[in-house]
């Protein structure tokens, strides 16, 4: 038997958006072509827009479509999160290695008795 996947309230999930961005529903209106009646049947949860009329509005707010997907990853992610990990590992190798020679990573001063 399948799980139940999560449901995702679209409209709250824009609403939320445009609200932390400073945006009105007129702004979405200009940006878009889309009406403001529209957007607010949207938001609303009376009217499911399609993926294309989301894109639009994702656009609109400079945001990633995937971002209305809570819990959604896209390669792109995957890959920011690969080379973020890549680096915290870096930068704990050069930390190990420097005070294994003596050195102060966090202020680039040689430890006393140690040579540079």
């Amino acid at each position: 038997m399948p799980k139940e996947k999560p449901r995702v309230n679209i409209g709250e999930v824009i609403r939320t958006y445009r609200a932390q961005r400073g945006l009105s529903q007129g702004d979405i209106e200009r940006r878009t072509g889309l009406l403001r009646c529209y957007l607010s049947r949207v938001e609303n949860g009376h009217t499911v827009p399609s993926l294309e009329t989301l894109a639009k509005i994702a656009e609109a707010m400079d945001i990633s479509l995937a971002d209305f997907f809570p819990g959604t990853e896209t390669p792109r992610d995957r890959e920011t999160q690969k080379a973020g990990d890549q680096k915290i590992q870096l930068d704990a190798f050069r930390r190990r290695s420097a005070a294994g020679a003596g050195h102060d990573p966090e202020d680039g001063h040689v430890a006393a008795g140690a040579s540079a």
